[in-house]
């Protein structure tokens, strides 16, 4: 197995059994696999739902996967797709669930979260940090960007601790099995603006948000489309403009001029957000 491209096969039958009973597969659905490996979790799918879309970038384990249902009644209900998933549009799914090559974690999640049509749940396995991150609250010491991005669009539950003795060959780190249920509707924001604004905030998210808008670049970023949102709008902009006192006006205006990153909520950040945009000021 080719460990640097994340392939750890996960040989437990226990945990192979738990994870699908954790997705509560439907005998309608369509399941969506990433990095099937040697196919533990995918014949075990096979018997249960109406087709499993495998992706795989491995032409070997594709050959073994091909070589491991051919001849049974579990074929025809197999569709295998060779490439990088990143690369590759996904198909319509009902559910997802797949034991993922650690290093491709942080980008599945969102090609998966901005996916459209909306899926029904995603059963994944993750590094057990990457996981921790998934779910942390403000406050504590692992909360991120990524973990406000996520629990924005969608709920998140840690289900269960999977130590590395259950995978062939064992990694070097701990698993998680992670549940990801995408918000239907979705929250009715321009993600890639929000996306924006918490990357300034969280570059240094024990840093004010003061201090952390004060970097030159950010500060050129806003004029840059505040000038176009004025030109859009027929706006005049005054000889003696500075974005710098702008930003830190909306901050003071908004009351969160002393607040911290590592400490603020979902609902902080739609506020924020929105305390900008009605002045004009634009993150994407």
């Amino acid at each position: 197995f080719n460990t640097g491209a994340g392939q750890h096969i996960l040989k437990n039958p226990l945990v192979v059994n738990s994870i699908i009973e954790k997705a509560a597969l439907r005998r309608t659905d369509v399941v969506l696999e990433v990095g099937p490996g040697t196919g533990n979790l995918t014949v075990k799918m096979l018997e249960k739902v109406k087709k499993v879309i495998a992706c795989e970038i491995d032409p070997r384990l594709v050959g073994e996967l091909q070589k491991r249902v051919q001849g049974t009644c579990l074929a025809n209900r197999l569709e295998i797709k060779v490439g990088d998933i990143l690369k590759t549009d996904l198909p319509f799914f009902d559910a997802c669930v797949a034991n993922l090559p650690y290093q491709i974690s942080s980008p599945f999640v969102f090609k998966l979260l901005l996916h459209r049509p909306f899926f029904r749940c995603a059963i994944l396995m993750f590094q057990r940090e990457f996981a921790l991150r998934l779910v942390a609250k403000p406050g504590t010491k692992l909360y991120c960007r990524l973990s406000i991005n996520t629990q924005l669009l969608a709920r998140v539950d840690h289900l269960m601790k999977v130590g590395k003795n259950n995978f062939r060959p064992p990694p070097k780190v701990e698993s998680s099995v992670v549940r990801i249920e995408p918000k239907n509707p979705p929250p009715p924001i321009n993600f890639q603006e929000w996306d924006g604004l918490v990357r300034i905030a969280f570059v240094r998210k024990n840093k004010t948000l003061s201090a952390a808008f004060k970097s030159s670049a950010v500060e050129q970023l806003l004029d840059h489309n505040y000038r176009i949102h004025c030109s859009l709008h027929n706006i005049e902009i005054p000889e003696n403009f500075k974005i710098a006192e702008k930003i830190q006006t909306v901050l003071k205006n908004t009351g969160y001029s002393e607040k911290r990153a590592r400490s603020m909520d979902i609902d902080d950040f739609i506020r924020l957000l929105h305390g900008f945009n009605s002045e004009g000021i634009h993150f994407s």
